[in-house]
């Protein structure tokens, strides 16, 4: 298993590659639109079969589940007898639906979710979600920690789908929130700069750890929150920011925030 493959050579491909590469693995490369491989100290294959034939581990990092499809479906008879983890973003039923494919035609899957950007891969922060049959995580797990902490959550193959979904889901959200805060400062005339180093890094930064563990998978508000103060508090906010002129859109998680705080107080 230590000479990998790797189908895809976007930014997040080049990254998984160039992080194997440094750790002393051989890897084969192969992208749709030859020549990406310039540079990277990885062997370039001039086909998907040549590259799953020189890999004792093959991992798929494409655009999406349709990329997937689209590359192996025509190599599907060289699949029988291949370990193929497929670190391609997509959703828990897409990647149950393509672990069944892979192993109807003689592959072992592994679906995986990075939780990385590319300049972050290989670092110490960096960690990837793995599902599906224990044993070939236990095998695969050592070869890949070059590119992050593996972390084997289960053996549903949709599981790192789902997590690694809910937790850009959650990424998202505060990447909305601060953008929705900057543009309400910016809006009043305050200094941005001043507000993001000194006000929103800070604060976010103290109230992560209760944010997460705050958040409730049922329609409950945790005691310690107020259901009716938190509406309160999020209508001033939402007034402000209508003050302030801000476009609505940039505010729906305050009222997405609100709606829950209503059906917790009622």
């Amino acid at each position: 298993m230590n000479d990998v493959s790797i189908l895809g050579l976007g930014a997040m491909g080049r990254a998984l590659a160039g992080a194997l590469i440094h750790a002393g693995r051989e890897v084969t490369v192969w992208n749709r639109t030859p020549g990406r491989a310039s540079g990277l100290g990885a062997r370039e294959a001039s086909s998907v079969e040549e590259a799953i034939e020189a890999g004792g581990l093959t991992v798929v990092c494409l655009l999406d589940d349709a990329s997937v499809r689209e590359t192996l479906a025509p190599v599907a008879r060289e699949l029988a007898g291949a370990d193929l983890v497929n670190l391609t973003s997509g959703s828990a039923r897409q990647a149950r639906e393509l672990a069944g494919w892979l192993e109807g035609h003689g592959a072992r899957p592994l679906a995986g979710g990075i939780m990385a950007v590319p300049p972050t891969v290989g670092t110490d922060g960096a960690f990837i979600l793995y599902s599906g049959e224990r044993d070939l995580f236990d095998r695969a797990a050592p070869v890949l920690a070059p590119l992050g902490r593996p972390h084997w959550v289960g053996a549903d193959p949709g599981f790192a789908a789902l997590y690694d979904m809910a937790a850009l889901s959650g990424m998202y959200g505060m990447s909305a929130g601060a953008d929705h805060a900057v543009t309400l400062v910016q809006a009043e005339g305050g200094d941005v700069e001043t507000f993001r180093r000194e006000v929103l890094q800070p604060w976010m930064e103290q109230m992560l750890p209760f944010m997460v563990a705050g958040a409730d998978v049922s329609e409950t508000v945790p005691e310690e929150y107020n259901p009716a103060m938190q509406a309160a508090g999020l209508r001033t906010m939402l007034a402000a920011s209508d003050e302030a002129g801000v476009p609505a859109d940039l505010a729906g998680h305050l009222r997405a925030s609100l709606w829950r705080m209503r059906r917790a107080a009622a």
